[in-house]
């Protein structure tokens, strides 16, 4: 089992910058792939990138790309998105999510059996 909790989520206007956290415990955290998923409403789940249990390998949506950077301190067990030039079609909850053995096919929400519970972000324009 992983247990996960976001934070860093809130108001932010168009251009500014947000840093969004993700504690992670119940395994050994470097074993853990992980990912950044956002869901705006009414829309499907999105993944916004992803990285391996080293941190070696990142990936990231093209929506997002050059503005967004995930990172991880695994002696924290803490995986952190770092948001830039936020646009207001970034507004949506943002969730972690983790996946053990098989993170570089993990690339869709259902790959995914850990997640936490979300935290906001609106970026008003």
């Amino acid at each position: 089992q992983v247990q996960l909790a976001e934070s860093g989520g809130g108001l932010v206007q168009a251009g500014g910058s947000l840093r969004l956290s993700c504690a992670a415990s119940g395994r050994t955290f470097s074993s853990i792939g992980m990912g950044w998923f956002r869901q705006a409403p009414g829309k499907e789940r999105d993944i916004v990138g992803r990285i391996s249990g080293s941190g070696g390998i990142t990936a990231y949506a093209d929506s997002v790309k050059g503005r967004f950077t995930i990172s991880r301190d695994n002696a924290k067990n803490t995986v952190y998105l770092q948001m830039n030039n936020l646009k207001s079609e970034d507004t949506a909850v943002y969730y972690c999510a983790a996946v053990t053995g098989s993170w570089p096919l993990a690339t869709m929400p259902r790959d995914y059996p850990y997640w936490g519970q979300g935290t906001r972000v609106t970026v008003s324009s």
